[in-house]
């Protein structure tokens, strides 16, 4: 069986995080492992509070789990500071044969809480991005990391060759935020584009969407899929999660990571 190690936050209302992360895995038919780096007080509404890890037990964990398994990808999420990054770099460097690292830059909650503080911006380029095969920024983490404004699919194409020259090999732009009708997402693989469209779902249960669709790429990868056909795979799991969210919380509820195994098995409307 294939393996997949995410790195992250823990959500402690199972939606985002390393709780979604494992939930795709195991939806996409791989095994799930985590090392976790921050305990969140959070609900469907806000993020509250934030408890890092010691940047010591991340690295261990990381490093105690390719002594033990053959690990086929790597998801990197929520890494709130400069000593976590590091930490997290030296782990990942200290691997022979590094598998794919799939990175999501977590900068700001939906609610407004940032994740990322603002010195750890660098640190995350300069240590992780040369580490990572694929980078999924949405609008506004874009926006940060380029400091200025994208505002379009032109707009969105330049970026996505400007973040592949901070060191990530390939890069997905996410475009939900663009207000236009649908959903339009920019793959770069350091030579070729390609606009990924789908049609935006109204729905107030979108907690966790960057969150399953990187671990998503990282399960595709992880099962031997080529970039472009991990990311498009992936936009479909993440849309199919999302149409068939159960309304739970009163905010951003999650999104229904099992909502294939549920149509499966005749659970669909439980």
């Amino acid at each position: 069986m294939r393996v997949a190690l995410t790195i992250g936050g823990s959500d402690s209302s199972g939606g985002a995080g390393i709780q979604a992360d494992l939930k795709t895995f195991q939806a996409l038919g791989v095994f799930g492992t985590s090392a976790v780096t921050a305990i969140t007080v959070q609900n469907t509404q806000k993020v509250y509070d934030i408890q890092e890890m010691r940047p010591q037990i991340v690295h261990d964990q990381i490093t105690c789990l390719f002594d033990d398994f053959a690990i086929h990808a790597v998801k990197i999420g929520m890494v709130a500071s400069v000593a976590l990054i590091e930490a997290i770099a030296e782990a990942l460097n200290s691997i022979d044969g590094l598998p794919p690292v799939i990175l999501d830059p977590v900068m700001i909650s939906k609610s407004g809480y940032a994740l990322l503080q603002p010195d750890a911006r660098a640190a995350l380029v300069r240590h992780l991005f040369p580490l990572a095969r694929v980078v999924t920024p949405n609008l506004p983490e874009t926006e940060s990391l380029l400091d200025r404004c994208v505002d379009s699919i032109d707009a969105m194409k330049a970026a996505a060759r400007e973040i592949s020259t901070l060191g990530a090999k390939m890069v997905v732009v996410k475009g939900g935020h663009l207000g236009a009708g649908g959903a339009t997402d920019v793959l770069f693989d350091g030579e070729h584009y390609r606009l990924l469209e789908s049609e935006r779902i109204e729905t107030r249960s979108t907690h966790g969407t960057g969150c399953t669709f990187s671990s998503a790429i990282a399960a595709y990868m992880a099962r031997g899929e080529s970039f472009f056909e991990a990311v498009e795979k992936a936009k479909v799991y993440i849309s199919g999660a999302i149409a068939h969210a159960f309304p739970l919380g009163k905010g951003c509820g999650p999104t229904h990571h099992f909502f294939d195994l549920y149509r499966k098995a005749g659970m669909e409307d439980d």
